[in-house]
């Protein structure tokens, strides 16, 4: 295989660690040494002028910081320096335009994390099926399940490797992030078939062949059941509480249980998509999709007191079920992995796709008599089927007929290309 056929490849894998209680609070206390250092940092740069913020001056008075303050010690030299990396990074981002101004992190809307620079350091061995090993600078050798061949031992060189990693605290414990760099063969294009996919609250996707992919409730009954249970019991004490005063230890733990069972709820959720569009990218070569404005989609209906809005319960509960599906998500997991299996994503514009007939092509008023009917009103046509499979249908064939979106300017415009395939059976 020649060297022209490969292409680097970089990618995150996250696993479970299984940290003891000595392991959890080093974790811990090295999380909340690194985010002081994000704020220490942020307030030297607000403190210092414009001529002095460098990244010389930074390192300086971090390693200072580290000498002067016990606390801060805890942290490894190379996270704080990743700290220091990571500060510098948010404001190049802010220039550029990409993001906001980096600002203060408080201690119980940020998210825990240490980064691990080399990934060197780590030292990894697969000690059975399910179990591996690494060391995690001032904690020790730890734990983290084996859910994916790594990199390591004999496998691991310069093309692919382990470059580093970043630990991470959820609600369900701390978990190793593992960013890997590896050398592929770059796919061959992909020979199956195009196909439409129609999104929905009801059935979370179509195809336009009838294929359709759908899932049961993320938590079981009992679960449900017992997040009622919590959600009833947090808002009970949350009524005790004065204005000003502090969350007591009760209800800290109880968020802490709802938001274990919330984050239970998105694992399922994940894994599920990571399955369904692996299988969607292995079978089909060209994949189309509506351009949905999902922000647009879910934005409430409560209105003004002057003009106030109709169906507001109705359509909170819709937008739960568009924000619980996560579209975009989906569709950022099928941009990655047909590309990966030599196939392409393609988006189409969205407006009339529901309402227009597959089969003639009208859109005749009062075709969609329900939320899975259709039935076309155009005399001359008549046809009924499945609403869902009628717009994975539309979807497709405004990729046939040229129709497909590509971004300029920041926003989305129609591209007529040459018409790929007449259109057999829509």
């Amino acid at each position: 295989m020649s060297q022209d056929t490969l292409v680097k490849r970089q990618f995150g894998h996250r696993s479970r660690l299984a940290l003891s209680p000595a392991g959890v609070r080093k974790a811990d206390d090295q999380a909340h040494a690194a985010r002081t250092m994000w704020n220490l940092l942020h307030a030297w740069w607000r403190m210092m002028p414009k001529e002095k913020r460098t990244l010389a001056n930074a390192d300086a008075a971090i390693r200072q910081a580290r000498g002067d303050i016990d606390f801060l010690a805890v942290l490894p030299a190379q996270a704080a320096q990743a700290v220091l990396k990571t500060y510098f990074q948010a404001w190049k981002n802010c220039w550029d335009g990409r993001a906001d101004a980096p600002n203060f992190k408080g201690r119980l809307r940020t998210v825990m994390s240490v980064d691990v620079p080399q990934g060197r350091d780590l030292n990894i061995i697969r000690v059975h099926r399910r179990w591996g090993m690494a060391d995690l600078p001032k904690i020790g050798r730890v734990r983290f399940r084996w859910t994916k061949d790594l990199p390591v031992g004999k496998r691991a060189n310069a093309e692919n490797r382990i470059t580093g990693a970043r630990l991470i605290k959820d609600a369900l414990g701390w978990h190793i992030a593992f960013r890997i760099q590896t050398l592929e063969a770059t796919p061959a294009p992909h020979q199956g078939p195009d196909v439409g996919i129609d999104v929905g609250a009801s059935v979370p996707i179509t195809l336009s062949n009838g294929e359709t992919y759908e899932h049961d409730e993320w938590l079981t009954g009992p679960e449900q059941a017992r997040l009622l249970g919590l959600e009833q019991r947090a808002a009970q004490r949350k009524q005790h509480r004065k204005p000003g005063e502090y969350t007591s230890h009760r209800l800290r733990h109880t968020y802490d249980q709802i938001a274990g069972l919330r984050a239970k709820a998105k694992r399922r959720a994940l894994d599920w998509q990571h399955k369904t569009t692996t299988t969607i990218a292995r079978a089909y070569c060209t994949v189309v999709v509506e351009a949905l404005t999902i922000t647009n989609m879910v934005k409430s209906a409560k209105g003004t007191i002057d003009q106030p809005g109709r169906n507001v319960a109705q359509k909170s509960g819709l937008n739960r079920s568009i924000s619980g599906e996560a579209w975009g998500r989906t569709f950022t997991m099928l941009t990655y992995k047909t590309a990966r299996h030599g196939g392409t994503l393609h988006k189409v514009p969205a407006p009339g796709t529901s309402l227009r007939c597959s089969a003639c092509g009208l859109t005749t008023p009062g075709s969609r008599e329900s939320q899975a009917v259709f039935v076309c009103k155009n005399p001359d046509c008549g046809w009924s089927g499945n609403a869902d499979g009628n717009a994975a249908r539309n979807v497709l064939h405004l990729y046939r007929m040229g129709l497909a979106l590509i971004p300029a300017a920041g926003r989305a415009v129609v591209r007529r290309a040459k018409r790929v395939k007449p259109a057999t059976a829509r």
